[in-house]
């Protein structure tokens, strides 16, 4: 499955991201608007256990939940 980027607006990091694999785990989810452990596991080149550690993670700060197969970022209430 071939992701799209979207790049007609800006990504804002959620402060509370400290770690650099969680922060390109976020930014990857938020330009494609969801992906797969699978799709995440090969664009990222991260083993699929680090991955779903930062995804459990991001899940817990309430930035990504898990919709069907995807990851999905969780828009910020403002």
């Amino acid at each position: 499955m071939e992701q799209q980027l979207t790049t007609d607006r800006s990504t804002v990091i959620p402060t509370e991201l400290d770690s650099p694999q969680g922060k390109l785990v976020y930014l990857y989810l938020d330009a494609t608007s969801g992906a797969t452990l699978t799709d995440l596991n090969r664009t990222l080149a991260m083993n699929k256990m680090s991955i779903l550690s930062v995804l459990d993670t991001l899940s817990s700060d309430a930035l990504v939940e898990k919709r069907g197969d995807e990851y999905v970022t969780i828009p910020a209430v403002e």
